[in-house]
């Protein structure tokens, strides 16, 4: 049984392979990457799997029985990228696909959530068994800029009192591997999610408690939060993606209350405490 991780040098797919070689034999994980030279830390084997060049793919696929698409990250390119990937595991005869979706993609308001479900409909339309991991916020896209937030002594936003329910990296790695490794999976749909319920105040108030800064939370209008990021540096296409991702989080596009992560993994997810704890600990 070999297991093929498309991704697998990216933030999420190097922590699945980590946790899947704790379960799974080395030699039955196959890294599907686009330069295999990256993939060498791994530990396992590495093939060339690039999104835009099909003909890679099938290839790559050869042998693989379960297949964990990780999605791409080139919004506006990504259903075209996964049609490849899944026209090239049906050919290659992957008993089954698990993708990582978004949460509530059939319902959400992300911009972002069009692409994922062109995809799942993709899969569904395959014939080939499938697993949908509808994966929620990472705690990280917001711990990830704790630097910044210190400096600028302010949260910016523009989510209003919108409940999160994010989880980290390593919960959803852990419920992708627990998928991956189990039995009669075919077919489901996680909706997967953090347990802790929090707002950007929250968050601001928990960065406050451990810093021992006042780090107020600003709830700005959309435009302007997004003209702040781009102040900052960012693209102007990254930036306007990132202050409507805000506006969904009001809308409660980022809350889901059902508790199928932990419930899949076996424990309660990370905390916002810990996870802004260890966020700290990597600026120090």
């Amino acid at each position: 049984m070999k297991i093929g991780i498309t991704g697998a040098t990216g933030q999420l797919g190097v922590l699945v392979v980590n946790k899947l070689k704790e379960k799974v034999a080395a030699e039955n994980i196959v890294a599907l990457v686009r330069s295999p030279q990256k993939a060498a830390a791994l530990g396992v084997e590495a093939r060339e799997a690039d999104y835009n060049q099909p003909e890679t793919l099938e290839k790559a696929f050869q042998g693989i029985d379960k297949l964990l698409v990780i999605s791409g990250n080139e919004i506006g390119q990504r259903l075209s990228q996964h049609t490849n990937i899944i026209n090239a595991a049906k050919k290659a005869g992957v008993k089954l696909i698990v993708y990582t979706s978004v949460l509530h993609a059939d319902t959400s308001t992300l911009s972002l959530a069009e692409e994922h479900l062109g995809t799942e409909a993709a899969l569904k339309a395959s014939g080939v068994p499938y697993v949908l991991l509808r994966n929620g916020w990472y705690t990280e896209n917001y711990t990830g800029s704790i630097g910044g937030v210190l400096a600028g002594g302010a949260l910016l936003g523009s989510s209003g009192d919108g409940k999160i329910s994010s989880a980290t990296r390593a919960d959803f790695a852990e419920a992708a591997v627990a998928v991956l490794t189990g039995e009669g999976q075919e077919g489901k749909v996680y909706e997967l999610a953090g347990d802790e319920v929090y707002t950007m105040s929250d968050l601001a108030a928990e960065i406050s408690k451990q810093t021992g800064k006042n780090i107020p939370y600003k709830n700005l209008p959309v435009a302007e939060y997004a003209a702040a990021l781009i102040s900052v540096g960012l693209p102007e296409g990254i930036a306007h993606f990132l202050a409507g991702t805000h506006v969904s989080t009001e809308k409660g596009d980022l809350f889901d209350d059902g508790h199928q992560l932990s419930k899949l993994i076996g424990h309660s997810t990370t905390s916002l405490t810990d996870a802004v704890k260890a966020a700290l600990a990597g600026l120090a």
